[in-house]
């Protein structure tokens, strides 16, 4: 008789699945900084049950991960996520070298600030300074990742990629982004990238979050390639034309200044 096939294709779905799931509710403490974040709101915010929410924060914990206050129940991200840093930035130390010119622009503009990285067909916000204006924008945390295309300093990377490569960031992301941001239609995304690539900066305008306006430029390696980049978000009625070109030749100024240190930095490797 011939045995049954083990469904080993299901068992690798739902452990993928166990993954996905576990990173997102990190992404999700993560957001919460220090102020911590419940079990009902992190489930809310994961889109998770509760009891799926709790059996990952419990694996979490016991790896280190994840912390939670006795007292308040509160879950905040563990040493072990700071030990895996720790590690990481050895190897992606460009956050160090991108800081004082995010510092610098949030100074300047009174502002927020932000550095992202390139991630493959995301970006995620490695910096975020705020500036002294009153009213902050809170459309992006340090952490947050979005999909290329989507928000001001991920419009400026995508726009600056080959038409190849922002074909195959936009057929990899569409389905989610879709599904994710109301707002935006593939034909809004491919406008964007037209704009951005005549402009040469690109303009995120409240399509993430009402009332928060954004304007970001892509940063190239030494080999040209696109690494990250530098924006700023603003409140509605902070970005008009005027102060458009003004925020524009600050970062044109910030991102000439980083290409050139990193341009130094791998001739002396060299």
């Amino acid at each position: 008789m011939e045995q049954k096939k083990s469904p080993a294709p299901l068992r690798q779905a739902s452990g993928s699945q166990a993954i996905h799931r576990a990173i997102k509710v990190l992404r999700c403490i993560a957001r919460s900084r220090n102020e911590g974040i419940g079990l009902s709101a992190l489930s809310k915010q994961a889109d998770l049950i509760k009891s799926t929410t709790h059996r990952l924060t419990t694996a979490l914990i016991s790896e280190g991960l994840v912390e939670q206050d006795l007292k308040t129940r509160r879950y905040y991200l563990g040493s072990g996520c700071h030990a895996l840093g720790l590690i990481a930035s050895n190897r992606f130390g460009l956050h160090k070298t991108a800081a004082k010119h995010v510092t610098r622009l949030a100074q300047e503009t009174g502002d927020t600030a932000f550095f992202s990285v390139r991630q493959d067909i995301n970006a995620v916000c490695l910096l975020r300074e705020e500036g002294d204006y009153p009213l902050k924008s809170h459309a992006l945390l340090a952490g947050d990742r979005h999909p290329l295309g989507v928000g001001a300093g991920s419009q400026a990377m995508l726009a600056a990629l080959s038409d190849k490569e922002v074909e195959y960031c936009i057929q990899q992301n569409i389905d989610y982004i879709l599904a994710t941001y109301p707002k935006y239609t593939r034909a809004l995304v491919e406008s964007l990238v037209k704009e951005g690539r005549a402009k040469g900066y690109s303009v995120n305008p409240g399509l993430i979050l009402a009332g928060s306006l954004g304007i970001g430029m892509a940063v190239r390696n030494e080999h040209g390639s696109v690494v990250g980049a530098l924006s700023i978000a603003t409140v509605e009625g902070r970005l008009g034309p005027e102060r458009e070109v003004e925020l524009y030749k600050l970062l044109r100024r910030e991102v000439d200044k980083l290409e050139k240190h990193l341009q130094m930095e791998a001739l002396s490797h060299a």
